[in-house]
C-alpha cells in the first residue's frame, strides 16, 4: 500500500511491496542465507538480526517490457538498485522518496536487486549513531511503474487566498524517456473546477514543468473540523492518453500575524506529539494499521498536532492526517549535531537533498502547516547560522506557502532565530533540571522577547517532558516512575499553555522508542522512555493527566 487513494487511471502499475522477497545479508556469520520476508522490512525485526549493522540484499522477480520506472518510498539508509545484475541507480537517505527509471527491457522475468546499507561513515552526514534507531531494509512501499513515451513526475496544488476567492497554482513536471522529440497535450484538473490545456514539446530526454493558476469557486476549505480534500489531475496525450497523476490537496491558508499562527485566519492552539516511526514488532517500517492506531490514539489524548520528528514520514501517514484533519509539523533529516558533524563534507549537499525530496513528495498535504529543519543543531555558531539561512532560503524558494521554523536547545544562546517566522525551543524543566517549568519557562520566554531577533514572532515548545518506565510505580515518586512523570508532565503542560504568547505544545514524546546502541547515554533498556505510551502502545499513569489537560484547552486561541 503505497497511498489511501488511487494515483493513476491510465499508467499501469505494479505494488511491489506487500508481498514475500528474499534478504540476504551481505556480512557476519549468516551471509548468503536467504530468508523470504514481507517488504516493507526492517531486518531488525527478523530473529537473527536485531542488531545487524551492514549491507543486505532484497531481491524480487517481476514482469515487464520496455521502460519502466522503479519508485521507492523509503530505503534505509542507502540504496544501490540493481535489475538483472546492472546497476541502474542509487540514492542517500531513508526517510526520503526516489525513483529509477530504467529502458529497453526484453518481455519476460527480470530479477530486482535492493542493496540496502545501514552502516554509518564519513559519507553519511546525516545518518549518525543517534537517540532513536537507524534501521536496514525498504522500509517503505515500492511500486513498478510501467511507462510510455512521457510520464508526469508530480503535480503541485498550492492553494492562494485573496479577497475575491481562492486560487490554485498549478505546477505540473513531465519528462520525456523517448529519445525523439514529441507534442503532447496536457490537461490539468481541479475538482469541481473546469479543466485547462497546454500544449507541450519535449525534447528527447528533456523534462519541463507547466505552471498554471486556477481560479476556484464554491470551494469548502480545509480545517480540523471538516477537513475537506479535492483532488487534481493531469492528464499526458498524443494521439491517445499516455500518462496521468491523481493527487489530493485543501483549500486552506496557513500564515504568521505577528505572534500568532493562522490557519485559515483563526489563531490556533497545538497541543501535539513528537513521534518517531518506530514499534517493537515492525521498526520503522510501520504497516498502515498501526500507522492509523497511532493516530486514534493521540486523538483519543486530546491531540491536533505531530511533529514528525526528525525526519520526513511515510506519505501513508500523512494521507491520514489529511483526512483526518491533524496538523503536522514536517521536518528535514537532522539531530543534535554539532558544528564539527556539520563540516562533513557531505552535510550541506545531503540536508538539501532531504528538504528538496520531501517538499517535492510532500507539498500537496494540506496537513503540513510548519516546516523544520535541523533540530538541536549548531544553531549557536557562526557556521551554523550560514548553514540554517541556506536551508531556509531553499525552503521558501520551494514553498512560500507554509512558515519555517527549527526546534532549537541552545538556552539563550541561539543566533538563528532572525532567520525562521516562527521561534521553536526544546526545554526539559523538572527532568534535566530542577526549575520549576513556570519559571523557566517565563524567563525564557521573556529572553526571546527582549534580547533576540525572535522578538514580536509565534513562540513554540517543541520537546517537553520525562522519562517513565512501564510499570515502575512508586509512592516516592522518584525519576524514572510512572508517578513522577504524570507530576512532571501536569506541571509542563499547564505552564506551557498558560504562557502567555505561546502557540503551543509538543510533548515529548508519543511512545517509547528504540535508540542506536552505539549512541547509548543514559538511556535505560536502550529505550528513549519518555513516550505516553511504552513501546507496544500500553498506557503509562501519565495518558490520564495529558488527555484531561489536552481536553480541557480548546484547539484555537
Amino acid at each position: 500500500m503505497i497511498r489511501t487513494f488511487r494515483t493513476n487511471k491510465i499508467r499501469k502499475t505494479t505494488c511491489l511491496s506487500g508481498s514475500l522477497w528474499e534478504f540476504s545479508p551481505c556480512s557476519g556469520e549468516w551471509k548468503g542465507k536467504v530468508y523470504p520476508v514481507a517488504v516493507p522490512c526492517c531486518w531488525e525485526s527478523l530473529p537473527d538480526f536485531s542488531a545487524y549493522r551492514g549491507v543486505g540484499v532484497f531481491t524480487k522477480k517481476f514482469e515487464a517490457k520496455g521502460t519502466i520506472r522503479l519508485v521507492f518510498k523509503g530505503v534505509s539508509h542507502t540504496a544501490r538498485v540493481c535489475v538483472d545484475g546492472k546497476e541502474m541507480g542509487s540514492h542517500y537517505n531513508a526517510f526520503t522518496p526516489f525513483s529509477i527509471v530504467v529502458k529497453g527491457l526484453e518481455e519476460g522475468c527480470h530479477k530486482l536487486e535492493v542493496y540496502a546499507d545501514n552502516t554509518f561513515s564519513e559519507a553519511s552526514a546525516l545518518h549518525v549513531p543517534n537517540d532513536y534507531m537507524s534501521y536496514g531494509g525498504i522500509s517503505r512501499g515500492v511500486v513498478l511503474e510501467e511507462l510510455e513515451d512521457a510520464y508526469i513526475e508530480y503535480v503541485h496544488a498550492v492553494p492562494i487566498k485573496e479577497e475575491d476567492g481562492w486560487k490554485v497554482r498549478t505546477a505540473v513536471k513531465v519528462n520525456s524517456v523517448s529519445d525523439e522529440e514529441k507534442t503532447y497535450k496536457l490537461i490539468v484538473q481541479v475538482e469541481g473546477q473546469p479543466a485547462v490545456a497546454e500544449e507541450v514539446i519535449l525534447k528527447g530526454g528533456e523534462d519541463v514543468i507547466v505552471e498554471k493558476v486556477i481560479s476556484s469557486e464554491d470551494v469548502e476549505v480545509w480545517e480540523m473540523e471538516n477537513p475537506r480534500l479535492y483532488g487534481i489531475s493531469a492528464v499526458l496525450s498524443a494521439e491517445e492518453p499516455v500518462d496521468d497523476l491523481i493527487d489530493r490537496f485543501g483549500y486552506r491558508e496557513v500564515r504568521v500575524d505577528g505572534k500568532d499562527i493562522l490557519l485559515n485566519g483563526k489563531k490556533i492552539r497545538i497541543k501535539g506529539f513528537c513521534r518517531h516511526e518506530d514499534h517493537p514488532m515492525y521498526g520503522c517500517a510501520l504497516p498502515f494499521a498501526a500507522i492509523e492506531q497511532d493516530l486514534q490514539i493521540a486523538k483519543d489524548l486530546g491531540a491536533n498536532a505531530i511533529r514528525t520528528s526528525h525526519y520526513p514520514n511515510d506519505e501513508l501517514f500523512l494521507d491520514l492526517c489529511d483526512e483526518q484533519g491533524i496538523w503536522v509539523w514536517e521536518e528535514n533529516h537532522a539531530r543534535g549535531l554539532s558544528e564539527e558533524q556539520m563540516r562533513n563534507p557531505n552535510f550541506e549537499r545531503q540536508a538539501e537533498d532531504c528538504i528538496r525530496e520531501m517538499i517535492t513528495a510532500h507539498m500537496n498535504h494540506p496537513s503540513i502547516i510548519i516546516w523544520g529543519i535541523l533540530n538541536e543543531c549548531a544553531s549557536e555558531t557562526e557556521y551554523g547560522y550560514e548553514c540554517y539561512k541556506k536551508q531556509y532560503e531553499l525552503i521558501h524558494q520551494m514553498d512560500d506557502s507554509r512558515p519555517r521554523s527549527s526546534a532549537s536547545c541552545k538556552f539563550k544562546t541561539d543566533l538563528c532565530f532572525g532567520l525562521p517566522d516562527i521561534v521553536s525551543y526544546n526545554i526539559y524543566p523538572e527532568w534535566y533540571h530542577d526549575a520549576p517549568t513556570g519559571e523557566y519557562l517565563a524567563d525564557l520566554y521573556n529572553w526571546v522577547q527582549t534580547d533576540s531577533e525572535g522578538k514580536g514572532k509565534p513562540f513554540l515548545i517543541t520537546e517537553i517532558g520525562a522519562g517513565a518506565i512501564y510499570g515502575y510505580r512508586t509512592p516516592a515518586m522518584c525519576k524514572w516512575s510512572e508517578e513522577y512523570q504524570a507530576k512532571a508532565l501536569e506541571n509542563q503542560i499547564t505552564a506551557v499553555l498558560g504562557q502567555e504568547g505561546c502557540s503551543g505544545i509538543f510533548i515529548w514524546q508519543f511512545c517509547d522508542v528504540r535508540i542506536s546502541f552505539e549512541w547509548f547515554s543514559n538511556r535505560p533498556r536502550t529505550m528513549n522512555n519518555k513516550g505516553i505510551v511504552d513501546e507496544y502502545r500500553r498506557r503509562k499513569l501519565s495518558y490520564d493527566v495529558v488527555k484531561r489537560l489536552y481536553h480541557s484547552y480548546s484547539d484555537y486561541r
